[in-house]
């Protein structure tokens, strides 16, 4: 599983302000310390803007802030209203028609199992926590398992929880500060 790109640079923006708190930081500063391009980093933090998570000030002295103390901010949360779903893979969607072995194979419950897990570990930590280093120490290649092919087939290890706490964490993060990431279901499979 990889974050996309629009996620990644929200997180990168929550990171930075969190560090910053004191003062009001321009996309343009960000932009140019994560050397990412500002137009697509403007759509970032106007997303971001409309759920609340970051505030804007508009005008000559103007500039984004957080919206919320970091203590407040699950990246659970981020990561599902930045993210276009979880479908890992086609028959996640409502269509499997096109699956020969749709019905008889379990591979859907498997990586929609594994997708929940993943993000009830997100909606366990926050942003204050990725701050303060207790979002857990990476594997040796940053958080990557390579395969022979050099793909990622892995990730860090998830702490131990129950599908039933991992669904209930998901619903719960999700009518947080993004009201249309409760479109995503907790456990990751398409609608």
């Amino acid at each position: 599983m990889r974050l996309t790109t629009y996620t990644d640079y929200a997180l990168r923006t929550l990171i930075y302000l969190a560090a910053r708190p004191d003062r009001l930081v321009t996309i343009a500063e960000i932009a140019a310390y994560h050397g990412i391009p500002r137009n697509h980093l403007t759509k970032v933090v106007h997303r971001l803007g409309l759920t609340g998570v970051l505030r804007t000030v508009r005008g000559r002295q103007g500039g984004i802030a957080l919206g919320s103390a970091p203590e407040e901010i699950r990246i659970g949360e981020v990561v599902r209203g930045t993210e276009p779903d979880f479908c890992m893979a086609p028959c996640f969607g409502a269509d499997v028609e096109g699956c020969r072995d749709a019905g008889r194979c379990g591979l859907q419950g498997l990586l929609g199992r594994a997708t929940g897990a993943w993000l009830a570990e997100l909606d366990g930590a926050t942003l204050a926590d990725v701050m303060n280093g207790r979002g857990g120490e990476a594997d040796g290649d940053g958080g990557c398992v390579r395969g022979p092919a050099g793909q990622n087939l892995g990730s860090v290890p998830v702490r131990g929880q129950t599908p039933g706490a991992q669904a209930s964490a998901g619903a719960e993060a999700s009518a947080g500060a993004f009201p249309f990431a409760a479109d995503i279901p907790a456990a990751g499979r398409c609608a």
